[in-house]
C-alpha cells in the first residue's frame, strides 16, 4: 500500500489493524490480499481519471477490505475451499469472512474475475477466448509444442464460433461439454510442456499459498485445492484463457 500510495506511510493501527488481523484469521493468503488491494486501486485510479482529478489523498487499508474479501471469495471457489470442505475437516470459515455458496469450483487465468462465460453469450465467449489464445500464441512462453496445441484448439473454436449463435438444446450442451474437454486438454498440454524446474516451482508456490489450510482440510480436499492452484499458475504463466463455459 505504501508503494501504491507513492511512498506515503500507512499506519496499521486501530480499525486497520483489526481488518488486517481478520484477513489473517480468515486464512487469506498474502498474494490474495495484495490482489484485492490492487483491485481497489485500479478502480480508484479510473474514477479519478474520469473526473480529471490530479491530486489525491493516500488510500487507507480500510477502503480495500471489501475488495480483499471479494478476491478471497473468488480464490476459495477457484481452488475448491468451500464451507463444506472445511466442515468435513472439522473447521469453518472464520466469522466475518465472505459468504460461501456451494457452487462448483471456477478456474482462473490470473485475473481477479472469472474468465469463463459468465455474463457473456456463448459466441462472445468464444470470441474472447480466441483473442486470448492468439495473444498467448504470439508470446510463445512455453515453446513450439504448445504453439501447435493452441493452433489446433483455435481452429476448432473458430469453427464452433460460426455456429454458436444459433445453437439450442442438445447441440448447445454438446458444444459446452466439448469446451470443457478442450480447456482440460490445453492446461494438461501446458503443464506437460513446462520445464521440470518451472513445474516444481509452481508446486512450491502452491504449498506456500495454501499453507494456512494444510491442517484445516481433509487430505483429498487439500490435494484438489493444491492441484487447482498449480493449474492456475500454469494458466498465468502460459497466458491461457478459460475455455470452459460452465
Amino acid at each position: 500500500m505504501c508503494q501504491k500510495n507513492d511512498g506515503h506511510l500507512i499506519r496499521v493501527v486501530g480499525p486497520a489493524f483489526d481488518i488486517v488481523s481478520g484477513w489473517e484469521r480468515n486464512g487469506i493468503p498474502l498474494k490474495v490480499a495484495l490482489q484485492g488491494i490492487d483491485r481497489y486501486f485500479e478502480r480508484y485510479y479510473r474514477s479519478r481519471s474520469a473526473r480529471g482529478a490530479t491530486r489525491r489523498r493516500p488510500v487507507r487499508v480500510e477502503f480495500c477490505d471489501a475488495d480483499v474479501l471479494d478476491v478471497f471469495d473468488e480464490w476459495r471457489r477457484a481452488v475448491g475451499i468451500t464451507r463444506h470442505a472445511l466442515d468435513q475437516a472439522g473447521e469453518g470459515v472464520a466469522e466475518g469472512g465472505p459468504a460461501d455458496a456451494e457452487t462448483p469450483p471456477a478456474a482462473s487465468d490470473g485475473s481477479s474475475s472469472r474468465q469463463g462465460g459468465r455474463g457473456l453469450s456463448l459466441s462472445a465467449h468464444l470470441e474472447r477466448v480466441l483473442l486470448k489464445l492468439s495473444s498467448a500464441r504470439a508470446m510463445g512462453r512455453i515453446g513450439p509444442e504448445m504453439d501447435r496445441v493452441i493452433d489446433r484448439v483455435s481452429l476448432e473454436l473458430d469453427a464452433a464460433r460460426a455456429e454458436a449463435r444459433g445453437l439450442r438444446g442438445e447441440a448447445r450442451r454438446a458444444l459446452i461439454e466439448r469446451l470443457a474437454m478442450l480447456d482440460r486438454e490445453l492446461v494438461d498440454a501446458a503443464t506437460t510442456a513446462l520445464a521440470e524446474a518451472v513445474r516444481d516451482g509452481f508446486e512450491v508456490e502452491a504449498d506456500r499459498e495454501l499453507a494456512g489450510y494444510r491442517a484445516r482440510l481433509a487430505p483429498d480436499a487439500y490435494r484438489r485445492a493444491h492441484q487447482a492452484v498449480v493449474e492456475r499458475l500454469v494458466r498465468e504463466h502460459a497466458l491461457l484463457p478459460v475455455i470452459d463455459f460452465a
